[in-house]
């Protein structure tokens, strides 16, 4: 398997294996139209294995819907094909429009207003502003 490496972009490192995809998807990175390599499993000293993805752009990233999905992720920023940065992750305290709350009757889920979900402990859970509801 050879993929390139990246010469303006991100590598987003240490994403624990299954979650790879998620990450994909909830960043919407099927919509780009450069290159986006998903590594699923591979071999990790730290965790035994993990996924990478690889994004040879330097597009706008919300650090903060990585952070929810994979809290222990590293984002590296390449620049002419050198790591010129790494990010280390931790929990937004608050998230907008990225959960859908899950109460039925909540005012965000019948009035067009914003989903936010506030983070309420060091567990990762996180609270509908509204409803006081728990995220899935």
């Amino acid at each position: 398997m050879k993929i390139d490496a990246i010469e303006n972009g991100y590598v987003i490192d240490h994403i624990p294996a299954g979650k790879g995809m998620e990450v994909y998807k909830i960043l919407n990175l099927g919509r780009l139209s450069c290159q986006v390599a998903i590594i699923t499993n591979a071999k990790s000293q730290k965790n035994n294995i993990k996924d990478i993805i690889k994004i040879n752009s330097l597009i706008d990233l919300d650090l903060d819907v990585i952070a929810y999905v994979a809290p222990q992720a590293t984002v590296n920023i390449i620049k002419n094909s050198e790591r010129v940065e790494k990010r280390t992750l931790s929990l937004p305290t608050q998230l907008n429009n990225i959960i859908k709350c899950p109460n039925p009757r909540c005012i965000c889920n019948n009035e067009p207003i914003d989903h936010i979900f506030k983070l309420t402990d060091n567990n990762g859970t996180y609270r509908c502003l509204y409803c006081e509801t728990k995220s899935k």
